[in-house]
């Protein structure tokens, strides 16, 4: 067997789980006890009550895309104890998750519910539906989804509060102002050129926003 390529940073690694356990430990039996293959009536609040879910897909090479879902509070449907469905909803058509999805079904939710610290995590398998019947409830703005994604849970269990704690991610205090931060068209000006025209394209997409062009 051929020796581990070492990053071109750095050569201490960790290449095997015996290596990494020697230096974090084991995981204590209580924490491993709550991962199950489904929902329960104390978890399923957090599925109903989350506006926001990251939704972690791979390709069949293993390349990995975590996008950013958001509706009003419950638009993850709880069809039974171990079967969720996400409606998909227009986005800008590179559809990297859906790709993903056919390539690879599985997938991992992470679902945040504002003012809470403690998250829930899904992982399961997921399939592209265009059941009409399943989809009609998740109709917004008198617009019904052509497609949603069908999530077979395999493992659901609670995220512990540490990650929130530690950024501080709900104290309103450490707000920052966006305008510290570029702007879409600024990202763009950045990769395509000074000629890119910053201004125009970000006024046209708050015009956009503004009449809610493409949300549903």
């Amino acid at each position: 067997m051929s020796s581990p390529t070492p990053h071109r940073l750095t050569a201490d690694l960790i290449h095997t789980e015996g290596q990494l356990r020697a230096l974090i430990g084991e995981p204590a039996a209580l924490t491993c006890a709550k991962i199950t293959d489904r929902l329960n009536a104390a978890t399923r609040l957090y599925v109903e009550r989350s506006p926001f879910v990251c939704l972690a897909t791979s390709d069949a090479a293993g390349r990995c895309d975590v996008s950013p879902r958001g509706d009003p509070a419950g638009f993850v449907r709880i069809l039974d104890d171990r079967t969720l469905l996400m409606p998909e909803r227009p986005g800008n058509r590179i559809a990297d998750s859906l790709r993903n999805v056919l390539a690879n079904p599985r997938v991992g939710l992470l679902f945040i519910v504002p003012g809470a610290t403690e998250t829930f995590r899904v992982n399961g398998r997921a399939v592209i539906t265009t059941d009409a019947a399943l989809l009609a409830p998740s109709a917004l703005e008198g617009k019904t989804p052509r497609l949603g994604l069908l999530l077979d849970i395999e493992e659901a269990y609670t995220q512990c509060s540490k990650a929130f704690l530690r950024s501080h991610f709900w104290d309103p205090a450490r707000f920052i102002d966006p305008s510290v931060l570029p702007t879409g068209g600024e990202v763009h000006r950045a990769i395509q050129g000074e000629a890119f025209d910053a201004a125009h394209y970000d006024r046209e997409r708050a015009e956009r926003y503004n009449r809610r062009e493409g949300f549903y």
